[in-house]
């Protein structure tokens, strides 16, 4: 692909691995040639480079393809799935995925698996996902007129800010990508 045509969120061949194009800005000055500001994030190891690429030259783009797969469990270092097609089972590396996506895993839970070839790049959580509270502290009367919240625990460890109504026990859907709350189930 030439690389004008680069979007933000895509996976790109650089130096023989996958990067993801995490931020892209198009640059044409008013003397010489356009060109492409890219910051990329290597799939495997985290780490975010940037580089200048003129707009009339070729990238390749990696053949990432997502794979539907059961989330079983959590070791020291690795995520632990199951594909739904195979049966197989695969490991994906904690620092390659992060403590954002995990605080939202539950065990059980289908995912979508971002696959380049064997190797697990990442996983694509749901826009909105459905937690239960374990843990929510008795509401305070006070000032209600501005919409008070109280901080509750969910079943994952993740702490949202949550209306006082919500109680242990109830079921709340989260936002993933702002991990704020939406409403309750």
């Amino acid at each position: 692909m030439k690389a004008g045509a680069i979007a933000k969120g895509i996976y790109l061949l650089f130096r023989g691995d996958p990067y993801l194009v995490t931020d892209r800005e198009f640059v044409k000055p008013g003397k010489g040639s356009a060109f492409v500001r890219l910051k990329l994030k290597h799939a495997r190891t985290g780490q975010v480079i940037r580089d200048v690429i003129k707009s009339h030259e070729t990238v390749e783009e990696a053949d990432v393809e997502a794979r539907d797969a059961q989330y079983l469990y959590a070791d020291a270092d690795h995520l632990v799935f199951m594909d739904a097609a195979s049966y197989d089972q695969f490991n994906v590396p904690i620092a390659s995925v992060g403590d954002g996506v995990t605080r939202f895993m539950k065990e059980g839970e289908s995912f979508q698996v971002l696959m380049w070839g064997d190797d697990p790049l990442a996983v694509q959580l749901p826009l909105k996902m459905k937690l239960k509270v374990i843990e929510a502290p008795h509401a305070e009367r006070g000032d209600t007129a501005t919409g008070a919240t109280k901080p509750v625990t969910t079943e994952t460890g993740l702490t949202v800010q949550v209306p006082l109504f919500i109680k242990s026990g109830d079921h709340v859907v989260v936002n993933t990508t702002t991990g704020a709350y939406v409403e309750r189930a």
